[in-house]
């Protein structure tokens, strides 16, 4: 039973700082999420080598990484959706879009950088990872990969 008679009401509405919803063909979804599950898969399996009670599998795009005393967490993709879920066992369900920041009215189109963000509150799945599980999946190495193509014709 809530605390109070009305709780409050979950925030459903993008959160303001999470930057540009990208509005992605299917091969830059794949190109994007592709990139991220295989960094993900990476640091997941440098985590393993590193502790006897951590198990990786990859198998069928699905990948779960266990985590004692934690639980298991299972990040895919889902490509009708272009986005990334996540299942965690301390925060819960969460699914990801690919997220452009730094394209604002002030600033050069094309210029923005990539992530994928939890839009109802901002959450980067970098983040998250980072936090809960210890690994960190930076793709500021990937340059101009993770950047929106410039619609600009002079260029």
């Amino acid at each position: 039973m809530p605390h109070t008679e009305e709780p409050e009401a979950p925030d459903l509405e993008p959160h303001p700082e999470a930057g540009v919803h990208a509005d992605l063909s299917d091969e830059e979804y794949h190109l994007h999420a592709d990139r991220y599950m295989e960094r993900l898969q990476e640091q997941a399996e440098e985590l393993q080598e590193g502790r006897e009670d951590v198990e990786v599998d990859h198998a069928a795009g699905v990948l779960s990484i266990t985590l004692p005393p934690n639980g298991t967490y299972i990040v895919n993709k889902q490509p009708t959706n272009k986005q990334i879920w996540l299942s965690s066992p301390l925060s819960g369900p969460k699914r990801y879009d690919w997220v452009v920041s730094g394209e604002s009215m002030h600033q050069k189109e094309g210029g923005g950088v990539g992530d994928w963000v939890y839009v109802r509150d901002g959450t980067r799945l970098s983040a998250l990872l980072r936090k809960e599980i210890g690994v960190s999946v930076d793709l500021s190495d990937d340059g101009d990969a993770t950047k929106r193509a410039s619609v600009d014709p002079v260029e």
